[in-house]
């Protein structure tokens, strides 16, 4: 018979009646008939499986009102999944004598309940055979000593879920077992509704209410549909064990406790397990699929869209471009003041032009003018030059900045696809951990590995201590008491794609040894830091967002020493990223940007790397190291901060090299000394408060291991040096410090004010080889009682005076040339030495 000697809506009616064996036999008959058993998917697939008693909606708990991909797909996954539990039936039916006389035995079916054949589970357990069929009839069945389960059954509840109560302790000693559709409830001997040691449980849409279950390796378990209450499931040693669609809900501790490594003897269900786990769809991002939950980030926060103002990338500016807006930058035509420097300007005059004269100047001064070239701005981010804020401007960041998705991530580190793709330990995918203390707790060189869960309204969602490994993919992450994600104790594993969000603590709180990878997270709206790594703490931080929390994105103290690389951190309610109290660590080609306090915050004995950053668009500073702050600055981009580029105190000692500091609200760079660290400082800067994460920080000092400080550069003067800073608001360089300074070949240029103030330097600065012009008003001025040498520099084309000096002052071998006032200006308190090449 054709297919297609009917119309096919009228096929469809009538195969609409056919039960599920006649639906198999008809797709045999022709690929015409098979395309149309297909077509059914909708309609008497989707009917049979949600009339299937034995399972629920295929995306409960999560998503119970999102339809499959394939009802057909599903209905057959599940029916393949409850069938495996007897994979192994062949092998204990298999009889002593000639393979002749084997024979199929038949599977009997053993009611229990009131009016039928047994009263008890335990009597029909005591009749039953192999795999054998034990249906239990609505009712509460209370067994009054422990159940010991032999020989492999299936015990099976009939009617709805919920009518079939069982009040049992049961201990399974057999190979196999499988029980479905049932209430479990403790006996009121033990808290104990279900223990096995070696054979493999299959448990499908259960409940289970206040007690406990327990899986000790090489024993395995497969739940599925399954609901616990205030249910512990501990697993012990276990090589594998899959919990899939189920919810846990109220615990008063840990819903799941994983301990031990995974037993190295395996059960015969082992291979089957991994087989089936294998052929289920997966989680694993691809490149048609592959995006970070379905977070619309547009209701919450817009992430990209600047304060009022793009970065500029691929444009064709020229470097030496005059700034928009700056606070003073061009608003007087004349510059006067008290101490005598006052110059007229030009107003037409280009900021990086080489001669700032008029058209009646003689030939030979042209002819001096053009004997030297300034040096404007370099190239920064890839060979490209930054040019002013514009409102609107759309950001357009390099590749070395750009976020790659998880699967491009994982298929450039083939060692975290290889784990993202391993299955040892308990798997748990697709589940819901809700309105308890914990969710999942791996200890003891545990593993466990979760995939598309979902936890909230806990205390904590995963915990992770003592050599375990997690391996986390694509979990929601939300509204916990304590921190998300908790790594003690050298825990590790791989964390990503996970979206973690408004939680207590940190999103992830990383101590004690622990190294995980974290990759391709969203971490947000937290009322604390995004990730706090402390305590010796590492890991591999790379390739997430992290944005909108009440703290610190990234928190780094008491040795943390974590590798953070191509993040994008912003939006932040404190600083992008804080290092205190000793943090160390390796922070290179990260986006910081919008966050209220400093993009990157060091301060009390930090001494982090900062290397190829971008920090921009900040409501504060670019960068602040605060006291004892120090650490290596190298080859960052600090642009359009409201605050200072960068503000650092020189007692702080840090070293500031080859970074382009521009269009920045106030300095390029400022250098106060303030040993104290109470009070406001004279940039109007607070030091931002230490916190501490689940406990005294003090208790920390006295767990530390004194691993080598590998960061820590043997400076003893604080040092700026190579550096771009130009077009900032105020001076490129401003110095108020008490303390040794060495400022040299750096490019300080077309900045708002001076290009450098010293205020107060009770102490030498020396200021060699530097770069000095175009600047709004002098090049250089120094203020009385201050220690300055001046060696070696280029000042050029500034609208004001070359150096003006009222301190003690030594000048040597510098290039003062085409400055609009006087080259040298020496007012009367200055005691000044004076050298030319």
């Amino acid at each position: 018979m054709e297919a297609g000697s009917l119309p096919l809506e009228l096929w469809r009616m009538i195969l609409a009646y056919l039960p599920l064996p006649d639906l198999g036999r008809c797709s045999l008959v022709c690929r015409a008939w098979y395309e149309l058993i297909l077509s059914l998917d909708r309609t008497r697939w989707r009917q049979l499986y949600l009339g299937y008693t034995e399972c629920r909606h295929p995306n409960w708990p999560n998503q119970p009102d999102v339809e499959p991909e394939s009802w057909r797909e599903a209905f057959k996954q599940h029916y393949l999944a409850s069938k495996m539990w007897t994979k192994n039936a062949a092998i204990l039916e298999t009889s002593v004598c000639f393979s002749l006389f084997r024979r199929r035995r038949t599977r009997r079916t053993l009611s229990v309940g009131p009016g039928h054949e047994f009263h008890s589970l335990g009597s029909a357990l005591a009749m039953s055979s192999l795999f054998d069929r034990i249906l239990l009839f609505p009712g509460l069945h209370e067994e009054q000593g422990e159940i010991i389960l032999k020989v492999p059954v299936e015990i099976v509840g009939h009617g709805k879920l919920g009518e079939v109560a069982l009040l049992a302790s049961i201990d399974q000693q057999c190979s196999t077992t499988r029980l479905c559709n049932l209430v479990f409830m403790p006996a009121w001997f033990s808290p104990f509704m279900f223990k096995t040691t070696s054979g493999h449980v299959q448990f499908d849409n259960c409940n289970f209410e206040n007690g406990h279950i327990q899986v000790h390796g090489p024993g395995t378990c497969q739940v599925k549909f399954c609901t616990f209450k205030n249910t512990h499931v501990f697993l012990h040693n276990v090589p594998l064990c899959v919990l899939e669609n189920c919810e846990f809900v109220g615990s008063e501790n840990n819903s799941v406790t994983v301990e031990g490594h995974p037993s190295s003897e395996n059960n015969w269900a082992y291979t089957h397990l991994l087989g089936l786990i294998r052929s289920s769809p997966s989680v694993l991002p691809t490149e048609d699929s592959d995006s970070l939950m379905s977070l619309d980030l547009e209701s919450r926060d817009q992430a990209w869209s600047p304060r009022t103002c793009g970065i500029v990338i691929e444009g064709s500016q020229s470097p030496t471009s005059p700034a928009a807006g700056s606070p003073k930058a061009g608003s007087q035509e004349a510059e006067v003041g008290s101490d005598g420097e006052g110059v007229a300007r030009t107003p037409d005059s280009s900021d990086g032009g080489l001669s700032p004269s008029g058209e009646d100047e003689d030939e030979d001064q042209l002819t001096y003018r053009l004997s030297y070239q300034v040096q404007g701005p370099r190239p920064v981010l890839g060979g490209s030059f930054l040019g002013p804020p514009l409102p609107g401007a759309s950001i357009q960041l390099p590749s070395c900045l750009v976020l790659n998705s998880l699967h491009q991530e994982l298929q450039k580190d083939r060692e975290a696809m290889a784990l993202a793709s391993s299955v040892q330990g308990c798997l748990i995918r697709k589940c819901l951990f809700r309105d308890g203390k914990g969710g999942v707790f791996v200890c003891s060189y545990g593993r466990a590995k979760m995939e598309g869960n979902i936890f909230r309204n806990l205390t904590y969602a995963v915990r992770c201590i003592h050599n375990s490994k997690i391996i986390m993919l694509r979990n929601h992450i939300h509204h916990c008491r304590a921190s998300g994600i908790f790594l003690r104790l050298e825990g590790g594993g791989l964390i990503a794609g996970n979206n973690i969000y408004d939680n207590a603590e940190a999103g992830v709180d990383i101590r004690k040894k622990s190294n995980p990878l974290i990759l391709c997270n969203q971490i947000h709206h937290g009322l604390r830091s995004g990730i706090v790594v402390l305590g010796n703490g590492k890991g591999i931080i790379r390739n997430n967002q992290i944005f909108s929390n009440k703290e610190a994105g990234i928190y780094i103290l008491y040795h943390g020493n974590p590798v953070v690389s191509r993040n994008h951190i912003f939006k932040g309610s404190a600083a992008g990223i804080a290092v205190n109290e000793n943090g160390r660590g390796l922070i290179t080609e990260n986006v910081i940007q919008e966050n209220q306090w400093g993009g990157v915050d060091i301060r009390r004995g930090g001494v982090p790397i900062l290397r190829s950053n971008l920090i921009c668009f900040g409501y504060s500073d670019g960068v602040v190291v605060g006291d004892e702050g120090k650490g290596l600055l190298e080859g960052n981009t600090i642009y359009a901060n409201k605050g200072c580029g960068v503000w650092m105190m020189s007692s702080s000692l840090p070293h500031i090299t080859s970074n382009h500091v521009s269009y920045n609200g106030v300095y390029g760079v400022a250098v106060f000394s303030q040993k104290d660290g109470s009070g406001e400082s004279p940039g109007g800067h607070v030091a931002q408060e230490n916190f501490g994460e689940d406990g005294d920080a003090t208790l920390w000092e006295t767990e530390l291991e004194k691993d080598d400080d590998l960061l820590c550069r043997p400076i003893a003067t604080a040092l700026v040096e190579s550096n771009t800073v130009n077009h900032n608001g105020a001076s490129g360089l401003y110095v108020q410090s008490s303390e040794l300074l060495h400022v040299i070949t750096n490019v300080i240029h077309a900045n708002g004010d001076r290009g450098i103030t010293v205020a107060q330097s009770s102490q030498l600065t020396r200021v060699a080889n530097n770069s000095i012009s175009c600047n709004h008003q002098s090049g250089v001025k120094v203020e009385a009682q201050c220690k300055v040498e001046f060696r070696g520099n280029g000042i050029y084309d500034n609208r004001g005076h070359g150096i003006i000096t009222k301190g003690d002052s030594t000048v040597i071998e510098n290039d003062i040339i085409g400055n609009q006032g006087s080259g040298l200006q020496l007012l009367p308190t200055s005691d000044t030495k004076s050298r030319s090449p």
